[in-house]
């Protein structure tokens, strides 16, 4: 494919806001799962005893007043991870070149505003019973609320589209936009992902007994379950010119196996057919990638595949890990999130490893690496694996 560049990009994690503090806490080994504290569900119910990667500060995050129609948590961190490492500035700067209405905006996430639509039934009120006031607000009750609500924020007017693929939503945010500017129906994209916690996060993943009571272990022989997180990212792409330096996106690969709701292929199959895709769009051999960010989610049966898969396409020296241990599973924003993690490796040639983890599952490769490691590399790939088969991986390179 037409490499894109990677105009700016951000992240906002448990491990605080921007790139600089993702890239701190990763390089000191410094997490940001805590026990949980997050209030889900209808008054009454009692927390769930787990541990979660919570964003500080959202609750008193209000949005602009120009923007208060879309007053949620899910909002609020969408446009609080918009301000940092001149994204906005690098966004406008396309709408002004090419015309807002040639910028596509993709936002990736798995649940939206659900968590004001449980607060809403929670709350009702009257008879019959209605929303109350602060909450009869139809456009925040829908899937498409962050799409929509990032290009109310920006007044960016091309192509918009929230994907909603579990876990691998935006990742594929990456995909669409690479599509659509291939297509000609736009030049540039906002492209990102926000997922924020709720009950219905919490407690759904807690009844496929996947929730671990202790921060989570990814591919450790002692996993018992993922930490569930929430954050939100952004990066802004436009074609390449020839010739140019800079961060790109190089390939990206997508496949739905359709194995199980919530069980990948027992043979990694949906995986190995997204990276070796991805990787085949990039042109480029896997000796040649420097950098890996797993999908590792900690849970029994994700880990193992995902290293069977590893191992069947990439050598050993490889340098893969999961990057969850640090900021907790963030759902339809892991995408975007570990994609500035990989984008961080290229800059910077430090190289995460896994946080928490001690004694290697048996079945692991040896592309998977515990510890942090420094090495310039000039080509990394980032996992996201959703529920339901469906997989994304993507190539970013450093020309």
């Amino acid at each position: 494919m037409p490499p894109l560049a990677i105009r700016a990009y951000t992240a906002t994690t448990a491990l605080g806001r921007g790139l600089d503090a993702q890239a701190r806490a990763l390089r000191e080994r410094r997490g940001g799962l805590r026990r949980n504290d997050f209030p889900a569900a209808a008054p009454g119910h009692a927390l769930l005893d787990c541990w979660i990667g919570r964003v500080d500060g959202l609750e008193d995050a209000p949005l602009p007043a120009h923007l208060a129609a879309w007053e949620c948590r899910n909002n609020r961190l969408a446009w609080l991870s918009l301000q940092h490492d001149g994204v906005p500035e690098a966004a406008a700067a396309l709408a002004a070149r090419y015309g807002a209405e040639r910028v596509a905006v993709i936002v990736g996430t798995s649940t939206a505003s659900i968590g004001a639509t449980e607060e809403a039934y929670a709350t009702l009120d009257g008879e019959p019973p209605q929303f109350p006031p602060r909450f009869a607000r139809a456009l925040l009750h829908t899937p498409h609320s962050p799409g929509a609500f990032v290009a109310a924020a920006t007044g960016l007017r091309g192509p918009c589209v929230t994907v909603a693929t579990a876990c691998s939503s935006s990742a594929k945010v990456f995909a669409q936009a690479a599509r659509l500017i291939a297509a000609g129906l736009a030049d540039a994209a906002l492209v990102g992902g926000v997922d924020t916690l709720c009950g219905s996060v919490l407690f759904g993943f807690n009844s496929l007994q996947l929730v671990s009571p202790d921060p989570c272990l990814p591919f450790d022989a002692h996993r018992t379950g993922l930490s569930l997180g929430e954050a939100g990212g952004f990066a802004v792409l436009e074609r390449c010119e020839a010739g140019e330096a800079g961060l790109q996106l190089r390939g990206y690969g997508e496949s739905s196996d359709a194995h199980h709701m919530s069980t990948p292929h027992p043979q990694g199959l949906g995986a190995r057919l997204a990276m070796a895709e991805a990787l085949a769009r990039a042109g480029v051999e896997p000796a040649a990638i420097g950098y890996l960010n797993l999908h590792g989610t900690a849970t029994p049966a994700n880990d193992q595949i995902e290293a069977l898969a590893v191992a069947a396409l990439f050598p050993p020296q490889l340098h893969a890990s999961s990057t969850k241990g640090w900021t907790g599973h963030t759902l339809g924003a892991a995408g975007i999130v570990e994609s500035a993690f990989a984008l961080l490796a290229l800059e910077s040639g430090e190289l995460p490893g896994i946080l928490n983890s001690r004694e290697p599952d048996p079945g692991n490769g040896p592309q998977i690496r515990f510890d942090n490691a420094l090495a310039p590399i000039r080509y990394a790939m980032n996992n996201s694996f959703g529920f339901g088969g469906n997989n994304c991986s993507l190539v970013f390179a450093r020309a």
